[in-house]
């Protein structure tokens, strides 16, 4: 006997009525977005509840709440029926309100309340309010990013975040403002008034040859007196190496250190939409504006805890290494830090990248920042002045409070010249730092055409070893000169391979094909807290 089944391929009208409606809406993880489905379904029932299902965090749940009011304010009705939610992947944890649109826009459709045929086209971003207005998000970049690659033809974005927005090319961005501005755009009422307008676009430097202007009242030519370190600090921008600055309180180290973004060259299309993400997901990008176009200067307090620094939370969120990318993490007092924050320096300065790891599941962000710190050469802040009263010890002790290993990473060690306030008047103006940017963009322009075939590798500071060994080798009299310096200071192999990638810096400024004598006679003298420390004396006990 055979039995033959035939598969149901055609649906009822009440069996389509009661299927599930499905919502695209975005995540992010880390500073990557993820594609989230919402699906809005009613059960029978003789009281009205509401359930959101899929692991959300206390800020979905309470999308209830919001969601019912927002229905009311304007105008439409609540089932009285049990309404279920779901986020999927469901065994993936969820969090933001941002959800709250694309939860609302599922259950109007749902119940037949609004008319949207082409639902499937748009995904839904957005926090709502009781009256039905819609809130900014955060995270909007990394997450319209993830909709284009995943063939989304438009995003529903708050009115706020549409410049933020429209910097992804290739799909449609329709911001808006209400609930009701939403339900326009479905019901293709409204679709080209809430599109944002061409001269609405984020401008800057997002075209080939177009240069991004700088904002700053800050400027290279306010600092007088400081020529040498000027030059080292030209020499560490020119080549994105770590600065150490050491000087007596009010000599002008933070004034320099706060200044060093003016002269660092203009950012790459790429690197502003990098900087712009993590900004984006943290939180600090300003509604209503498009990308970064100046890099990061970040000056935490010497009393930042290590999550804040380096990240953590219980999202895992970016902390201050991550918000410098593509800039600058300045470190004023740089002894008065916790040694255990300081260390975890370590491998962010190395690798250029975090990796944050909770119980919840890890994320990864970019970390290529400019360290920059700044400490006095002792515990009274005198040294070598007459008003100095601290001994030797004292002096090696309070340097102590820095780990070697990250002297070693800091390719730069600065004395700071004492000023005296009554010479300055009859010192010579600072260079500007437009002179200074013209400077290190040649020196850089050099470098990107040496890693040109090098991805991930945009300056001498992040030259591999093997990198190292290909450019950056040395005559008889200057391998000789580099050696008797190794012997006399005990310099490890990190320390030669530091020097010889500044010595490459220092040619490169100079348009010279090879590292000369007279470079490595520079980077040698840009170690003076070497100097300092050998002539020291102390008791071991």
């Amino acid at each position: 006997m055979i039995v033959i089944s035939f598969n149901k391929i055609f649906l009822t009208e009440e069996e389509k009525e009661n299927m599930a409606t499905v919502v695209k809406s975005m995540a992010t993880a880390g500073v990557e977005g993820y594609m989230v489905e919402i699906e809005a379904g009613t059960i029978k029932s003789p009281q009205q509840i509401m359930s959101i299902i899929g692991l959300p965090d206390q800020a979905i749940k309470e999308a209830g709440e919001r969601i019912q009011a927002a229905i009311e304010s304007c105008g439409y009705e609540m089932p009285k029926e049990k309404i279920i939610l779901s986020l999927a992947p469901g065994d993936k944890k969820k969090r933001g309100a941002h959800f709250d649109l694309g939860m609302i826009i599922a259950l109007l459709r749902q119940t037949r309340q609004i008319q949207a045929e082409s639902l499937g086209d748009y995904a839904f971003i957005g926090e709502l309010s009781l009256d039905g207005r819609i809130r900014p998000c955060t995270g909007v970049l990394s997450m319209v990013t993830e909709a284009a690659n995943c063939g989304v033809k438009a995003v529903v974005v708050p009115f706020d975040n549409r410049k933020e927005a429209a910097t992804v090319p290739g799909i449609r961005i329709c911001p808006v403002k209400s609930l009701s501005d939403t339900v326009k755009v479905l019901e293709g009422k409204g679709d080209e008034f809430f599109c944002v307008k061409e001269d609405e676009a984020p401008g800057g430097s997002d075209e080939a040859g177009e240069k991004a202007v700088f904002f700053s009242n800050l400027d290279f030519s306010d600092v007088k007196g400081q020529k040498e370190l000027i030059d080292a600090i030209v020499l560490g921008a020119a080549g994105g190496h770590n600065i150490l600055m050491i000087g007596e309180p009010g000599c002008g180290k933070t004034m320099i250190a706060q200044r060093i973004p003016t002269i660092l060259p203009e950012m790459t299309v790429k690197e502003s939409l990098e900087i712009s993400k993590i900004h984006s997901i943290a939180g600090l990008l300003e509604p209503g504006s498009g990308l970064m176009k100046m890099r990061p200067f970040r000056a935490p307090h010497h009393n930042v805890s290590l999550n804040a620094l380096i990240g953590g939370g219980s999202f895992a969120q970016p902390g201050e290494v991550s918000l410098s990318h593509n800039g600058v993490l300045f470190l004023d007092e740089l002894a008065e830090f916790n040694k255990a924050t300081l260390d975890a320096l370590r491998q962010p300065m190395e690798d250029k990248k975090v990796t944050i790891s909770r119980v919840s599941g890890s994320n990864s962000y970019p970390a290529n920042f400019m360290f920059v710190a700044a400490m006095n050469p002792c515990p009274c802040g005198y040294y070598p002045s007459k008003k100095c009263r601290c001994s030797d010890y004292e002096i090696m002790q309070y340097r102590g409070k820095i780990s070697g290993p990250i002297l070693e990473r800091i390719d730069i060690q600065k004395a700071v010249a004492h000023v005296d306030f009554f010479d300055l008047d009859k010192a010579q103006g600072g260079v500007s730092s437009a002179v200074l940017r013209e400077k290190v963009e040649k020196a850089r322009k050099i470098q990107q055409e040496r890693f040109k075939d090098a991805p991930g590798i945009s300056c001498n500071a992040q030259m591999t070893s093997t990198m190292v060994g290909n450019y950056c080798r040395l005559d008889a009299e200057s391998t000789a000169l580099l050696k008797r310096a190794s012997d006399k200071f005990d310099y490890s192999a990190r320390v030669i391979h530091k020097l010889l990638r500044l010595a490459r810096t220092s040619a490169d400024l100079d348009g010279a094909e090879n590292i000369r004598l007279q470079d490595v006679e520079r980077v040698l003298g840009c170690r003076d807290l070497d100097v300092s420390s050998s002539g020291m004396y102390t008791v071991k006990r």
